[in-house]
């Protein structure tokens, strides 16, 4: 009876036991390669999966996630033959779970070699210059030549790039020396430059200058041509009042004279005598004037001229 009774409680173990083993959970961003008496038979995808456990095996469990290979660093030959210290890293990303469980054996380290030999035959093939410039071109070309090799493998290479370039300590003396020396001539370029510029805006400025100081004297001569012309024509004018007041006191002594009035003949002549001693005396030479005249003749003359002008006087 004990027996009979242990039989149900075998059974119902077996029952769970196989139960448990036929289910699988295939966690997200993972897949499970089964097989079945050995052979690839199916990928199991996220979620619950069904197996028989009697039959079918999980053969690997690979994941889809974006994995990181830290490649390690090696020494490379440029074209221009300078030895460097080039290290690396990729991120690369399972597409196909049955190829990388069959086609290749240990991704990482078959990632890691292809890698770095791909990087020495890049590399070799361009200067140190442009190795240490144009990193951008070589990460593009090394991804894809490395995307290439690695499509039947069912992975793919998401990015590459090269980490550091370490050139040997003599090479980063001279290139230290070549820089330097670079960034000075560079500075006596500017100096040059500075001193070329300086001297054109001085001479510009010099220019400027005569220019200035050239339409200041034409400017003062026009002024001084227009106050000289303004001169000449107010002396004109006022030589021109002088004779209307001439022509006018001649007019008047000629009336007067034709009037028969002798004190206005007295006052002429005593002014062209007036006029013609005094342009005589006024002269800068040296002279002896023999005048055979009577001092009284001019002193009647100037009394006819007080008469005269008593007489206008009296008229006004």
């Amino acid at each position: 009876m004990a027996l009979h009774a242990l039989i149900p409680i075998v059974i119902i173990v077996l029952a769970i036991v196989f139960f448990f083993a036929s289910v699988k959970v295939v966690p997200q961003a993972s897949e499970f390669v089964v097989e079945r008496f050995g052979r690839y038979y199916k990928t199991l995808h996220p979620g619950l999966n069904i197996i028989f456990p009697l039959i079918d095996r999980v053969r690997s469990r690979v994941s889809l996630k974006e994995t990181v290979l830290n490649v390690r660093k090696q020494e490379v030959i440029s074209r221009d033959n300078a030895s460097v210290q080039v290290d690396g890293v990729a991120f690369f990303q399972v597409l196909d779970a049955k190829k990388v469980t069959y086609v290749i054996n240990d991704l990482p380290l078959a990632l890691e070699n292809l890698i770095m030999t791909n990087i020495r035959t890049v590399l070799g093939g361009i200067d140190l210059d442009e190795m240490l410039s144009n990193r951008d071109f070589m990460n593009a070309k090394l991804l894809s030549v490395l995307d290439e090799a690695t499509d039947p493998w069912g992975v793919k290479i998401v990015r590459v790039e090269i980490k550091d370039i370490t050139p040997p300590r003599d090479l980063l003396d001279a290139m230290a020396q070549q820089m330097k020396a670079e960034r000075e001539k560079r500075a006596e370029i500017l100096r040059a430059e500075g001193v070329r510029q300086a001297a054109i805006l001085k001479a510009e400025g010099e220019k400027q200058s005569e220019i200035l100081a050239a339409e200041a004297q034409k400017t003062k001569q026009a002024l001084e041509a227009e106050g000289y012309k303004e001169a000449q024509f107010r002396e004109a004018e006022a030589r021109e009042r002088t004779a209307q007041a001439e022509a006018v006191a001649t007019e008047t002594v000629s009336n007067a004279i034709a009037k028969g009035d002798i004190q206005a003949i007295q006052y002429f002549v005593a002014l062209k005598y007036i006029e013609a001693v005094g342009a005589i005396a006024s002269s800068d030479n040296s002279k002896t004037i023999m005048m055979p005249l009577e001092a009284s003749n001019i002193i009647g003359s100037v009394g006819g001229i007080s008469e005269l002008l008593k007489s206008m006087q009296v008229k006004a």
